[in-house]
């Protein structure tokens, strides 16, 4: 059990007390901080905390009791020491949690696969695969559970359950100092936040950093970074303003329409580059309600990000989330499809107004579905920096490409092909979230749950999906876990047992704090 400070467990965390249905005993619900982060956190550890800027700052009567301040910082957060040349974060890993530095001083690189100990995932042979048949467990599909609905054994260090304390493998670089001196993109020291946005965001991470002499961090999970965050008025200014300002040049160097850009230009062009951000980080509350509600219900909650008819002032580019493009349709709007991340809009009405010479309108609507980051790159200096670079043949693939740029021209031919209907049943379930869906064709499908039971052969004796789920016109989504972008599940998880394995992302559950509430 966790050494808590308050005697009373968190907001949504409520260790219920019931009776058990076969024997009558007592039974402790699972929490969050039933596995603290830290397992060597101590009241001293808090202490020194709190006494130091931010902490030292915060209203502690800003906190509930059932939550306080010092709770979220015994439980969420743990002490990292690094030595010189550690690698603290890896690029490309998903983050789960937030730091800020104690002592020391870390650098943030772009580095290699090779030098961050990655390697090719390697697919299995035909004869592997075969041999899965002998090789599966004679036992039924089954989850082995205590009465006290903790799972049987030992936590799986796999889950991330104490990821970094034990289990963790360290990786540091050769020769650090040459490396970062090729390689640094920037220096945090002493009193400094890193790894926000991907922990608030649910991203992988943008850069890799590596601790440049022996550092101390304080490693918080992002459900206490959250908590914090929405009690403290001035670290929700300062990580915002973080989130705003971090990647932003990154995440132009990686965009096709700007790949051409010097550095000077890049840099200039960032700086003229404007950052919006429409929705909420925590859109879950709101999801549940307004996919209750009707189509023309449901855009009235969406927020309007550019409206058909309006004329850009700027190019649209989707830094995180997902955005619905919209079409007038009799007195209503119907649903063309969707902008993610690294997509643009309003391209092809800056290219046909500068063809033409006169400003053309917009001819979709955007809007955002749940949470969306949007950076604005000004006309003048798309005109300025950015066209000038790009050849004609060039300019026309963006404009008219395929589906890694979906202009309109490319989406009006696609909405012929699909069925509005089935983009609207798409869109209104998040289906487009996911990036391992599964769809199955029940005219051609014959029942037989082959495909099932071929699922649980590969997995020991564990099907990762259902042959059953939302239907429409003879096509079904099969109840699975489809590893959403951003997982509305993991938001709403009121233990944070729902959670993504840092190494490929993969969204996971930790059955030591699930308890079972089907959100």
């Amino acid at each position: 059990m966790p050494n808590h400070l308050s005697e009373q467990p968190a907001p949504g965390l409520q260790g219920a007390v019931g009776e058990s249905a076969l024997s009558g005993e007592r039974f402790h619900k699972p929490e969050r901080w039933d596995f603290p982060f830290g397992e060597h956190m101590t009241k001293a550890d808090v202490d020194r905390l709190l006494a130091i800027p931010p902490f030292s700052s915060m209203d502690p009567a800003r906190f509930p009791p059932a939550a306080s301040l010092r709770d979220i910082l015994l439980n969420d957060s743990r002490i990292r020491r690094c030595a010189a040349g550690e690698i603290v974060v890896r690029e490309g890993d998903y983050g789960n949690s937030a730091f800020f530095i104690l002592s020391g001083a870390v650098g943030v690189v772009s580095l290699p696969d090779r030098v961050l100990g990655r390697r090719e995932p390697q697919k299995k042979s035909f004869t592997r695969s075969l041999a899965r048949l002998w090789l599966n467990p004679p036992l039924p599909e089954v989850r082995q559970l205590d009465l006290s609905g903790h799972a049987a054994g030992s936590p799986d260090p796999a889950l991330g359950v104490r990821e970094g304390e034990g289990h963790e493998t360290t990786i540091f670089l050769q020769d650090a100092p040459f490396v970062l001196q090729g390689q640094r993109m920037g220096r945090l020291a002493a009193g400094e936040w890193l790894g926000e946005i991907a922990a608030l965001g649910r991203t992988p991470r943008t850069f890799t950093v590596v601790a440049e002499e022996a550092t101390e961090l304080l490693e918080i999970r992002w459900q206490g970074l959250r908590d914090i965050r929405a009690r403290d008025p001035q670290l929700k200014a300062y990580i915002d303003h973080l989130y705003r300002e971090r990647g932003l040049q990154n995440l132009l160097r990686k965009t096709r329409l700007f790949a051409g850009l010097s550095e000077e230009a890049l840099a200039k062009l960032a700086d003229q580059t404007r950052f919006e951000t429409y929705g909420s980080f925590d859109w879950y509350g709101s999801y549940r309600t307004i996919a209750a509600l009707s189509p023309a219900e449901r855009l009235k909650h969406e927020p309007l990000i550019a409206r058909e008819g309006d004329y850009p002032n700027g190019l649209l580019l989707i830094r995180a989330g997902f955005a619905r493009l919209s079409q007038q349709y009799n007195h209503g709007e119907r649903t063309i499809s969707y902008l993610g991340r690294g997509q643009t809009f309003g391209l092809g009405e800056l290219f046909r107004g500068r063809r033409e010479g006169r400003p053309e309108p917009l001819r979709r609507s955007l809007r955002a579905v749940g949470y969306v980051d949007v950076l604005v790159v000004p006309t003048a200096a798309l005109e300025e920096l950015v066209l000038p670079t790009l050849s004609p043949q060039t300019l026309q693939e963006l404009v008219f490409g395929g589906p890694e740029t979906q202009p309109v021209e490319f989406l009006e031919e696609l909405h012929g092909r699909v069925q509005p209907e089935m983009i609207e049943f798409l869109m209104d379930n998040r289906f487009f979230n996911g990036t391992a869906a599964m769809m199955v064709d029940l005219d051609r499908c014959t029942r037989c749950d082959d495909c099932v039971r071929a699922c649980a052969a590969t997995h020991d004796n564990n099907p990762r999906f259902l042959r059953h789920g939302h239907q429409y016109d003879g096509f079904m989504i099969a109840n699975a876990c489809m590893h959403c972008v951003d997982p509305v599940c993991m938001i709403g998880c009121p233990t944070g047992a729902i959670h993504r394995s840092s190494v490929g992302g993969q969204v996971v559950i930790n059955d030591h704090t699930c308890i079972g509430w089907a959100t």
